[in-house]
């Protein structure tokens, strides 16, 4: 049996989920994508887990599809077919997802990127839609990738494919931020996470994602609704008198 490409940990609530493929630079390949998606879902399923963070081991964070695999396969043997699952696993995880990139991502890297809910990369890290130049199309990652990138920028990137840095990335809203100091800007962001709410976060995400109305009076009743819900479930309840006793609610983890 193949040694894992995807490693699962679980420590105080933060699933670190790692692709540890750098012999092919993270690339996509069928194994990688078979066991990204088990992580995924058991991160989803698992009560204790708060916040995943999706990172990597090797100089780069992904390269995108396996090409190997996919040089001489049908269009419906092509395992990009599947990409669309765990890209669907990023955006609509319960538990909000932070990318942690020490390195570059290329195309389907990029979209996972996309897909999660924060990144954060070192400054060296680049990235590139690099379909257009071996004649494919960006296509399945622009379903993430477009929602998060100003207009201007999508379309001089994914045309020409040209490189762009980790300060470019951060401008165009594909990253949250560049720093060197890696490690620590990821577990501000988790512990930030990690302070709200788990059925909250949820409901957050989801709402993140709808569609918005045409004006804000036509959302009102519907948004009513789902407040009121949340300020009197358990939860909201909980949060309210923690804020009163000026303590942490019951769901923060111990330090």
């Amino acid at each position: 049996m193949a040694d894992e490409l995807v490693h699962y940990d679980v420590v105080g609530g933060t699933a670190t989920i790692t692709l540890d493929s750098p012999h092919n630079r993270n690339a996509l390949s069928a194994q990688l994508r078979r066991e990204l998606s088990d992580s995924l879902a058991k991160a989803a399923g698992d009560d204790a887990v708060r916040v995943i963070v999706l990172t990597h081991t090797g100089p780069v964070f992904c390269a995108g599809m396996d090409l190997k695999e996919a040089r001489g396969a049908g269009a419906g043997d092509q395992g990009v077919n599947e990409f669309p699952k765990i890209l669907e696993q990023l955006w609509t995880s319960p538990k909000p997802v932070v990318a942690r990139l020490a390195g570059p991502a290329r195309a389907g890297g990029i979209g996972m990127v996309a897909a999660c809910d924060i990144a954060v990369a070192v400054p060296e890290a680049t990235f590139a839609f690099s379909e257009v130049r071996i004649g494919v199309v960006p296509a399945v990652i622009s379903l993430t990738v477009l929602p998060r990138l100003n207009a201007r920028a999508a379309h001089e990137l994914f045309l020409t494919g040209d490189t762009f840095d980790a300060r470019r990335a951060v401008e165009i809203g594909l990253l949250n931020s560049a720093t060197s100091d890696l490690d620590a800007e990821v577990t501000r962001f988790v512990k930030a996470l990690a302070a709200g709410g788990p059925k909250a976060l949820a409901e957050t995400k989801a709402l993140l994602s709808r569609p918005r109305p045409a004006t804000p009076s036509e959302g009102f009743e519907e948004m009513l609704g789902l407040s009121a819900k949340f300020f009197a479930s358990e939860e909201g309840q909980e949060g309210i008198l923690a804020f009163a006793q000026k303590r942490k609610p019951n769901w923060v983890p111990q330090d």
